[in-house]
């Protein structure tokens, strides 16, 4: 049995819903695995959702609900959202359920056990908006806190805390020799340079049961119940644990779960979070992971952020993205396509309505639908559909753009990858321009050229399908749909050219990315 590619996103806090940053790391996450399958490799995509704590507690009482109840409807919202983008995924975690409970309390178990934990008094500042701790230090020069930590009040009460500065020497020496555990670069630089210019602070893990009840139990201290950060990291493991992954199970002492076909998950192969949670997965989660005694992810891949128009997106004056909207109104393959051309992962990004619906039209429906559709009208109108001889006029520009891509995707590098693609759909469309099959119809003796450049255009359109698939899937089957094709085009392996054979009846097009009225678009 073969480890499969584990791959995770962030779970994402349950008390809200899903916005422009959310979506775009659910889609690069969903690449990435729809790649690796393509390329030959059994993925495993995990998200989910952050449940617990007391936001989500508060906003329950505020709705009048049941706080289990008030999570299950949220959940129901931000799993249509997995719908919504055509994501394929293998398994959703809800923090709440008892599969991830039953892995944090062992957890919790085995590092108090061999003593990573203490009982101390807190002294000092709490944020409920953002359930941390504070210190002078994050105080502003005039005794006030930033308002992004909304109320502030004082606390003086006993909590466990995670002997992380234990571990600081380590962590530092462990990123210095695993240059590729932090991507990309700048974010290691960052993690790197917090480590070394800051003496790392022990965590608390937990919070008193009597302050917050929506929360898992301490084990060995019902009074208590874990930080809702602590909990969450935990999911990452809580998932291949119930899939009996054997590393997580001898781990954390845990027996299989009856009926549950054995998958080798961890470790991760990629776990793509926002720059904003940098420190949670590259200082707290490799630290317990170590004194867990499991294996460290194999990479942290981070994301950057979504601005509109240039200004940071705020709900208080309508300056956002609603993902959903976008997918309902454009569909969800423009929206894949647009959030992955316009951004290499990294980077902070813009997004502008203007330059969705330039590339919608200039790369989707004159690039990619154009090419399609009119391939595929030629050969119906000149060949009624059938596939000429194989011609390999441009099985050179295609085979090397096949294992450009290739070779990019094992890397994932989605923007570069895309970039090349569309430089064979430049291509095959100028070809088009330069053989001018529709001048060659009209004259008789050209009947062999003829079936040439149809040949080779009917093929590029295949393979560009292949190549597409993971970035697009929903236009990628359309093409094969409409070249007459059962199978599906998620192979890297069938992008060899003289995959269309002839005598092959191919099908009709019809528009792949109709084109809008760019007047009536702007005036949404």
């Amino acid at each position: 049995m073969s480890k499969f590619y584990y791959l995770t996103t962030a779970i994402d806090y349950v008390n809200g819903r899903p916005h422009l940053g959310h979506a775009y790391e659910k889609v690069i996450t969903d690449i990435i695995a729809r790649a690796k399958r393509s390329l030959g490799k059994p993925a495993f995509y995990l998200t989910g959702l952050d449940e617990h704590g007391q936001k989500v507690d508060q906003s329950a009482q505020k709705s009048g609900k049941q706080t289990q109840l008030y999570c299950d409807e949220l959940a129901v919202c931000w799993k249509a959202l997995v719908d919504k983008l055509n994501l394929d995924i293998d398994d959703f975690v809800r923090t709440t359920e008892q599969r991830h409970i039953r892995v944090v309390q062992a957890a919790i178990n085995k590092l108090n056990e061999h003593e990573h934990f203490y009982k101390a008094e807190y002294r000092g500042y709490y944020s409920t908006k953002e359930e941390t701790f504070l210190t002078d230090r994050d105080m502003r020069e005039d005794g006030t806190f930033d308002p992004a930590y909304g109320e502030v009040t004082e606390l003086v009460e006993e909590n466990y805390y995670f002997r992380l500065s234990r571990h600081q020497d380590w962590l530092i020496d462990y990123i210095e020799k695993n240059p590729g555990f932090i991507e990309p670069q700048i974010r290691r630089n960052e993690v790197l340079g917090f480590l070394k210019n800051n003496e790392l602070e022990d965590l608390c893990v937990s919070r008193p049961a009597s302050r917050l009840r929506w929360g898992i139990p301490i084990p060995f201290d019902p009074e208590y119940v874990t930080y809702v950060w602590f909990d969450a990291l935990l999911n990452y493991i809580s998932v291949p644990a119930a899939h009996n992954d054997p590393v997580i199970l001898e781990a954390l002492n845990l027996s299989p779960v009856e009926g549950v076909s054995k998958k080798e998950l961890w470790p991760a192969d990629v776990q793509v979070i926002g720059k904003d949670i940098l420190k949670f997965h590259t200082v707290y989660w490799p630290i317990m992971l170590k004194a867990m005694e499991i294996p460290m992810p194999r990479q942290v891949l981070v994301h950057g952020w979504w601005q509109k128009e240039g200004r940071k997106m705020s709900k208080t004056t309508g300056n956002i993205v609603d993902p959903i909207e976008v997918v309902e109104d454009w569909g969800e393959d423009a929206f894949r396509y647009y959030i992955v051309r316009e951004l290499a992962i990294g980077p902070d990004g813009n997004w502008t309505d203007s330059g969705f619906a330039a590339r919608y039209h200039a790369e989707l429906a004159n690039g990619l639908g154009n090419l399609v559709n009119r391939s595929l009208s030629m050969l119906n109108r000149y060949r009624k559909g059938v596939v000429p001889n194989v011609s390999n006029e441009l099985a050179g520009d295609v085979t090397k753009t096949v294992e450009e891509v290739a070779g990019l995707l094992e890397e994932n590098k989605l923007q570069p990858a895309l970039l090349s693609i569309w430089s064979l759909i430049t291509r095959a469309n100028q070809y088009v321009d330069s053989t001018m099959p529709f001048k060659l119809a009209k004259d008789p003796a050209q009947g062999a050229r003829l079936d040439e450049v149809l040949y080779n255009l009917a093929e590029t359109c295949r393979i560009l399908a292949v190549l597409v698939w993971p970035f697009i899937p929903r236009t990628a089957d359309k093409i094969y749909e409409q070249l007459g094709l059962n199978s599906e085009p998620n192979k890297t392996s069938e992008a060899v050219w003289g995959g269309l054979p002839e005598g092959h009846k191919a099908g009709r097009p019809a528009p792949l990315f109709p084109r809008r009225d760019v007047k009536s678009d702007r005036s949404k």
